[in-house]
This record gives C-alpha cells, sequence and structure tokens, in this order.
C-alpha cells in the first residue's frame, strides 16, 4: 500500500509527460488508461501508464467533436438536400399544372362523357327531355359486336388506315432525302409547296381533288384519256382518291420532320458509306434509318393515328361513305349512326372502340420497339 502510495507523486510528472505522449498516440493511450486504473495506482501512475493523463476528459471530447460535429453536419446537410429534392421534386409537376388543367377540361373529360353515354340508351328522345336515359351497360357495345356491318367498316378503317400510313412514310422519306441532294432554290421550292399542301384545310383540298378527278371537267381523266370515268362510283378506286388527298395532306408532316433528322446526322458517316461503295437505298436502309429510329417512331404513331380517323376526305370525296356505304370507315359510321341515326350511345361506343384500337396499336408497337432494344 504504502509503495503504491509513494509512487503516486513520483508519477505525476512522469505522468503529466506520458498524458502528451498520450494525445499523441491517440487511440492506443486511451485503450491503456482504464489499465492503469484497476492496477489501483494512483492518479499519477494511472495517467502516465495509460498514455493520457489529464487528457481522458479532453481525448473523448476532442473525438466527439469531431466526430459528432461531421455527423451532424452531414445530417443538416442530408436533411437540406433531401427537402431540396423534395420540393425540386414538385417544381416540373408546378409548370405541367396550367397544361394539365387545359387537357384535363379538352381530352378527360370529353372522352369521360363519351364512354358514359356508350352505357345509356341515348336517342333523341332523351336529348329533347322526353324520356330519361335508361342505362344499358355493354348493350351498345353488344349490339355492334353482332352487327355485321360494323366488322365490315373494321376491316376497310384497318386496311386504308395501314395503306395510308405506308405511303405517307414512303413519300415523306424519300422527299425527306431528295431536299439534301438538291440545291437551295429548289429545296426552298418544294419546302414551300410542301408548307402549302400542309396549310390547306382539308375540305379544301378534298374538294380540289374531286374537281382534278371530276368525270366531265377533270384534268386528270382528259390527259389519261378515261373520257367520264367516274372515280368515286368503284369502291377500291374511291378508296384510292381518297388516299391520295390523304397522303397529298400527311406527307410534309414526314417530310419535315425526317428532314430534320437527317440533317443532324455527321455528314462523316454518310460520306464514309459513300466511299464504301453503298448505295442510297443501302445507306438509307444500314444508316439513316436506325439512326433516325426515334423520330420514325414518332411519325409512325401520328400518322397511325390520324388516319386511322379520317373522315372528312372520306364525307366530301365520297358523299357520305359511297354508294351504299361502300367507302365507310370507322369515324364515318360513327358520324352516321350518332347523328343520322340518332342513336348517340351507339355512336359513343364506336367512339370508344376507336379509342381502343389506337391505344392498343401504340402501346403495342412501343413494347415491340423495347422488346428490340431500341431507346425511344
Amino acid at each position: 500500500m504504502n509503495d503504491r502510495t509513494a509512487s503516486g507523486p513520483a508519477g505525476g510528472p512522469a505522468g503529466v509527460a506520458g498524458g502528451s505522449a498520450g494525445v499523441a498516440s491517440g487511440p492506443a493511450g486511451a485503450a491503456d488508461g482504464p489499465a492503469g486504473g484497476t492496477d489501483g495506482s494512483g492518479p499519477g501512475s494511472s495517467t502516465g501508464a495509460g498514455g493520457s493523463g489529464p487528457a481522458p476528459g479532453r481525448v473523448p471530447a476532442a473525438r466527439t467533436g469531431r466526430g459528432g460535429s461531421g455527423r451532424t453536419g452531414s445530417a443538416r446537410r442530408g436533411g437540406a438536400g433531401s427537402t431540396g429534392r423534395v420540393s425540386g421534386g414538385w417544381t416540373p409537376w408546378l409548370y405541367l399544372a396550367p397544361a394539365l388543367v387545359v387537357l384535363g377540361g379538352l381530352l378527360v373529360y370529353p372522352i369521360y362523357q363519351l364512354g358514359l353515354i356508350s352505357l345509356f340508351e341515348y336517342t333523341q328522345a332523351q336529348v329533347s327531355g322526353g324520356e330519361p336515359a335508361t342505362f344499358q351497360g355493354f348493350g351498345n357495345y353488344a349490339a355492334l359486336a353482332g352487327d355485321p356491318q360494323f366488322w365490315q367498316v373494321l376491316l376497310a378503317t384497318v386496311l386504308f388506315a395501314a395503306a395510308c400510313v405506308v405511303s405517307t412514310l414512303a413519300v415523306g422519306c424519300a422527299l425527306a432525302v431528295l431536299l439534301t441532294r438538291v440545291r437551295a432554290v429548289p429545296r426552298l421550292a418544294l419546302m414551300l409547296a410542301a408548307m402549302g399542301a400542309w396549310a390547306t384545310p382539308a375540305v379544301t383540298g378534298s374538294t380540289v381533288w374531286l374537281f382534278l378527278f371530276d368525270p366531265d371537267f377533270g384534268p386528270v381523266n382528259r390527259v389519261l384519256g378515261l373520257g367520264d370515268h367516274s372515280w368515286t362510283y368503284g369502291r377500291l378506286s374511291a378508296f384510292f382518291l381518297v388516299l391520295l388527298e390523304v397522303v397529298w395532306c400527311s406527307f410534309p408532316f414526314v417530310m419535315v420532320t425526317v428532314y430534320a433528322g437527317i440533317r443532324a446526322v455527321p455528314g462523316e458517316v454518310l460520306e464514309a458509306a459513300s466511299l464504301d461503295g453503298a448505295s442510297q437505298w443501302r445507306i438509307w436502309r444500314s444508316v439513316l434509318a436506325p439512326m433516325l429510329r426515334p423520330i420514325l417512331v414518332v411519325v409512325t404513331i401520328q400518322s397511325v393515328i390520324w388516319d386511322f380517323k379520317v373522315f372528312t376526305q372520306i364525307y366530301v370525296m365520297t358523299g357520305g361513305g359511297g354508294i351504299a356505304g361502300q367507302n365507310l370507315v370507322l369515324n364515318v359510321y360513327a358520324y352516321q349512326q350518332a347523328f343520322a341515326s340518332s342513336q348517340y350511345g351507339l355512336g359513343s361506343a364506336i367512339g370508344v372502340v376507336m379509342l381502343l384500337i389506337l391505344l392498343a396499336v401504340t402501346l403495342g408497337y412501343l413494347r415491340l420497339l423495347r422488346r428490340q432494344g431500341e431507346e425511344l
């Protein structure tokens, strides 16, 4: 006991020196400190053995200060960052809010009303208020499924729209490539002519094309020597005439869009393909088409939507669907059922079917491209 007590004062100065060394040694000194204390040595001996001296109270404080301040600072930064991310996540929606409100009023609500009316027996009697609307559920859809004319019109619409889409893409892409090959003046003239066709209202364009192919006064019959041949009398010839008008007013969108995409392709790529001896068709198929795939996806979907719901050209050029309805498409058929026959519920059901078909075609096309590994 006396030896241990006597060693305490002597160990004090040594402990102070060891404390300074312990501060420098860091974790080692802190780990030895408790060991010195359990030996029963006095304050000086524990300080010397532990290598921390008076520092045990300061070392943890320094550690706590470093670690605590680091953790607290990071927590504060993390909190500020998360708040910024949350607020930043809502910013795009705030900018889109006005457009979403407009789309909701002009698109979502009419679609809702269309689907609602398709579930009711809604005729002229219900419109005038003479009779209450009767809920039929899917009765209008069942009537369509059992109507042979509906399936004939649906098949004609699909085939006609497919022909229009393929023709429009072919003409638009060919003219887009042509624009990259001609000089400035012919390019400007072609662009102006295309913009004129694109800006022409559908009713005006349909009337002009009817005059061009008129049996009595049309210049086309005179040039071809067809006499008084009527292009709108036969079913296929009438569809062909309408197809020409649809392609004429639709190809400028494809041409301008694809031409802009071609201009964005590096010239070195096309030059390298030409030096390798590739033909123009080969360059388009192996170089331009893969690089323009996102643009071609957009113009294809737009063409499918526009050509599937064509109305004005058929109605004006065939007189409401041709002789005995031989040139009916779904849009004109829905118009006849809703307004000519006052079967508004049935006409609304046809509109819903068209909407579902377009959604299925668009989503199926996009899914097919994603399976092929295309980036959209």
